[in-house]
Parts: structure tokens; C-alpha cells; sequence
């Protein structure tokens, strides 16, 4: 049975007054797979992830996310696709004033009618399911290093039980061990929540262990799009900086 599509972008043109970043950029993502975004600087990936959940838009194309072009939506539409999916931020943007508790609860105050204990008991399951003790509830943002900070920001993408996730440079900052600690966690939660995962990464062994396809964005297109073993296949110059 062929694996439905959850995301495509379509002939997708970004631009910044005359500084075009993307001119006809096109790829699928497929339900269940951990998917890439990868290039060099300035190439456009986390601006392809910021029109994906609605914080940018496009100059034309389309980008069709959960069967909704994101780049036309109504605010009524982005409202409730936007409690579809989770997003894990570079650097966590936690709130620094709340509690990591209050923090991943935020959500569901907000977007449910669930009584409080019960939103409670869901924050603290969220915290375990991305490995973190109960009492890193009551701390704040302030007190944790940058791998719990990061768990913390992922058990917050998790409050509402999305079936898609953005991460955006998730692994950057944090020391050789934590990041594949973190890379371990990313395929565990695909693996037993059936989350979709869209993330945008430089970091060569989550190329390596953690992604199923991706994409390479350079010269304002997407110069390649697969796997890894297809990669290493690519006599393309350019492709082969990615595998030095």
C-alpha cells in the first residue's frame, strides 16, 4: 500500500524585496518518516520550516501540509491546524518566567477543556515520555542545561499529541553525547508515538543515523532528494561536500 503524502511542496518561490532564497522548490514528505532539510548557509532551510507551519509565507506555490495549503488558509483554518503539529524551536524559546511544568502545560490550557489536575498529570507524562524526572517539573528554564532544555522544548511540541513534528536545528549546541542521546529520542518517539518528523539539521550523524529521506537546498533549489545511500552514490561535486 502506497504511504500517504503529508506534506508537498509545490513550485515553491520565496523571496526578500530582490533577494530570492527559493525559485521553484518541490518535495513530498511521506507519513511516518523522519525527513530532513539540509544545505549551506543561508540556503533557505529554516525558511522552508517557518512556511511549513504558518510564522512566514511564500511569494507563490503551494505548500500542502495535513491536506491544507498553509500559504492561503484562513486564520480560522491555521488556527486549528496549528494544534495538528508540534515544534521544537533551536533553542527551546521556552518561557522563562514559568515553571518547565507550567511551560508544557501551556497548550493545553489554552486549546482544551481539560480540568487542571488531569492537564498536570498529562505535563508530567509528556516530561517521562522524553526522559526527564518528575522533579525537573518545578524547576525553570534557567536551571537546566541545554540537553534538558531541548527535552523540555520537545515534551512541550508533544502537550496536544500531534501526529507531525518541526524541529529546527535540534541537536545544535548541545556536546557530541547529548545530541546522540537526543537523535536516540527522535526515532523512539516516530517509532512509538507514529509522529512525522520535519527537521532542519547540519549535523552529520543525524544525516547519517536519524533521517529516513531529505532533501539539499543550494542555489536556490533543492539540488538533491532521497536517502543517504543515495547520496553516496552522487558523482555531483557540490552533493559530495555533504559526505566529507
Amino acid at each position: 500500500m502506497k504511504t500517504p503524502v503529508i506534506i508537498e511542496a509545490k513550485e515553491i518561490v520565496t523571496s526578500f524585496g530582490d533577494n530570492v532564497i527559493h525559485d521553484g522548490v518541490s518535495f513530498k514528505i511521506q507519513k511516518g518518516e523522519i525527513f530532513g532539510l539540509l544545505g549551506g548557509s543561508g540556503s533557505g532551510k529554516t525558511t522552508l520550516l517557518r512556511e511549513m507551519i504558518m510564522l512566514q509565507k511564500a511569494h507563490s506555490g503551494e505548500m500542502i501540509v495535513l491536506g491544507t495549503n498553509v500559504l492561503t488558509a484562513s486564520q480560522k483554518t491555521a488556527q486549528k491546524l496549528r494544534q495538528r503539529w508540534g515544534v521544537l524551536f533551536q533553542f527551546g524559546a521556552l518561557f522563562t518566567s514559568l515553571t518547565i511544568l507550567e511551560n508544557v502545560a501551556i497548550a493545553m490550557k489554552e486549546y482544551t477543556q481539560v480540568p487542571d489536575w488531569l492537564i498536570e498529570e498529562a505535563s508530567l507524562m509528556k516530561l517521562s515520555i522524553v526522559g526527564l524526572p518528575p522533579k525537573v517539573a518545578t524547576m525553570y528554564p534557567s536551571e537546566l542545561s541545554g540537553g534538558m532544555k531541548k527535552r523540555a522544548g520537545l515534551a512541550r511540541s508533544l502537550a496536544l499529541d500531534p501526529k507531525l513534528l518541526f524541529l529546527d536545528e535540534p541537536t545544535s549546541g548541545l556536546d557530541p553525547q547529548s545530541a546522540r542521546a537526543f537523535d536516540e529520542l527522535i526515532v523512539t518517539l516516530r517509532d512509538t508515538l507514529g509522529v512525522t518528523v520535519v527537521m532542519v539539521t547540519h549535523d552529520k550523524d543525524t544525516m547519517a543515523n536519524v533521517l529516513d529521506r531529505f532533501i539539499i537546498l543550494g542555489n536556490k533549489k533543492v539540488q538533491f532528494e532521497g536517502t543517504m545511500e543515495l547520496l553516496k552514490q552522487t558523482t555531483d561535486e557540490e552533493l559530495k561536500k555533504f559526505l566529507s
